[in-house]
């Protein structure tokens, strides 16, 4: 009988245990379903903040006052602090166009250098960077923080160069105080002049009407269409004729750049340099008096995908310069700038809205030394804009790309700063064609423009 009640016992003890390893089951598989559908609901939030926050924490702290906008077109009526009796901010109007004119008049005559006093004058053997900037300031805010962190920027002189006005992007590089700084205007702006040449004239010709329907209409450019049979777009012939203006105005109009022998450094506002860009460029500099007397422009980007720092971190190679592979980060000295600019009329009447095409035009057909090119393989110069004249994208704030870019340089940070430099020699496998030009550029007062800017 107790035998019984024992068996019995422990029947209904394991009833309780399965029981409780039932509901214990059904209460783990119900926490997971709300857990998981919590988790669904904000994920997305996460991964943005998650990335916003990843490209901050990767840039020293001290530098994040680049990354931070400021509130837009607001003034305080009595002084920066506002004492106002009802101590509040009213919005600044935006500025007319005479006003604009006004003060790139101002900025390019006075030629002001930021931070001269605190880095002292430009020597021949600094390192001086022309970047052109339109209005995309969140690309420029990135290329700020990269240039804040190179060694040796202190040596550097930045000159911004702009083809738009605007006030925010003037307070962001007037902060700047890692070197010296100085901004030109480009004066022949879109901006400056909306209803006229070199903007869009209302009488100018539509860009794909007809050269017989032109002709009839009498608009002011029926004669010269390009070579495809359109007429010209001021958003694209501004670039090539802004570069050509900046190039001529450093080399020979500064008076801070005038005289300087050394290497000028070409970029543009949607770049990303690496900490040791300016190492490896005066070591390609050295180099290339020791091992290329022929090479005379030197190339800090790539258009790669993947790069392979072990493995290419030191390597240059020596190839003829193409102006689709080579022009991101590229490097000359005033040497090189007079013998461009005695072809100007190869630059400046070549069918081809796009300044590099333009020189390769240059180099093929003009230039008794053709232009040769030593290029990194590991790059020191990224692209990390999305958006720009060619391209518009939904999201034209991405950070993937420059978290993309951080990551890259992370990895490779044991890899920087080679000691010395090694050479490959690249011939092209076929002779290259002299090419029809990408047209865009057959209005004869681009022709005329471009000239009128040259400097010889």
């Amino acid at each position: 009988m107790s035998g019984g009640r024992s068996l019995l016992g422990r029947r209904r003890g394991n009833t309780w245990l399965r029981t409780g390893f039932i509901l214990f089951i059904v209460m783990f598989v119900w926490l997971q379903l709300n857990f998981l559908s919590f988790r669904g609901n904000t994920e997305p939030s996460q991964e943005l903040n998650y990335s916003n926050a990843a490209i901050l924490s990767m840039v020293p702290a001290v530098l994040h006052k680049f990354l931070t906008p400021k509130p837009r077109n607001v003034s305080h009526p009595n002084g920066i602090n506002g004492n106002s009796s009802s101590n509040s901010a009213y919005f600044k109007p935006p500025l007319n166009i005479s006003e604009i004119k006004k003060n790139i008049a101002l900025y390019n005559l006075q030629q002001t250098v930021y931070n001269e006093d605190i880095f002292g004058p430009l020597q021949n053997d600094s390192v001086v960077i022309v970047i052109q900037v339109h209005d995309r300031i969140t690309y420029l805010r990135h290329l700020i923080v990269s240039l804040a962190q190179a060694r040796d920027i202190s040596q550097v002189l930045l000159v911004f160069s702009h083809d738009y006005y605007d006030e925010d992007i003037n307070s962001l590089i007037q902060s700047v105080d890692f070197c010296k700084v100085i901004q030109i205007f480009y004066p022949y702006s879109i901006q400056t002049h909306p209803k006229e040449f070199p903007g869009e004239d209302p009488w100018d010709c539509p860009r794909d009407i007809k050269r017989e329907q032109a002709l009839i209409r009498k608009c002011n450019n029926a004669l010269f269409p390009d070579l495809y049979g359109h007429y010209r777009e001021a958003k694209f012939t501004q670039t090539k004729h802004h570069w050509w203006w900046k190039a001529n105005r450093v080399f020979n109009q500064l008076e801070v750049t005038r005289n300087h022998s050394g290497l000028v450094v070409f970029l543009e506002e949607d770049h990303y340099v690496a900490e040791d860009f300016i190492h490896v460029l005066k070591l390609m500099e050295r180099t290339c008096k020791e091992a290329c007397k022929h090479c005379n422009i030197l190339s800090l980007g790539t258009y790669l995908k993947t790069y392979n720092y072990y493995g290419d971190a030191k390597k240059v190679e020596i190839t003829p310069w193409v102006s689709s592979k080579h022009n991101m980060g590229m490097a000359f000295n005033r040497s090189t700038w007079m013998q461009m600019v005695q072809c100007a009329e190869f630059f400046c009447k070549y069918d081809d809205y796009n300044w590099d095409w333009s020189l390769q035009h240059v180099s093929q057909n003009c230039l008794k030394q053709k232009l040769h090119a030593m290029v990194v393989r590991g790059p020191r110069v990224f692209h990390i804009g999305e958006c720009g004249v060619h391209h518009k994208k939904t999201n034209c704030e991405s950070t993937a790309v420059i978290s993309k870019v951080q990551q890259v340089l992370k990895s490779a940070k044991k890899h920087l700063y080679p000691d010395y430099l090694t050479l490959t020699y690249t011939t092209l496998l076929k002779k290259t064609k002299l090419r029809k030009g990408n047209g865009g550029w057959g209005d004869r007062r681009d022709h005329m423009l471009c000239m009128g800017m040259t400097l010889r």
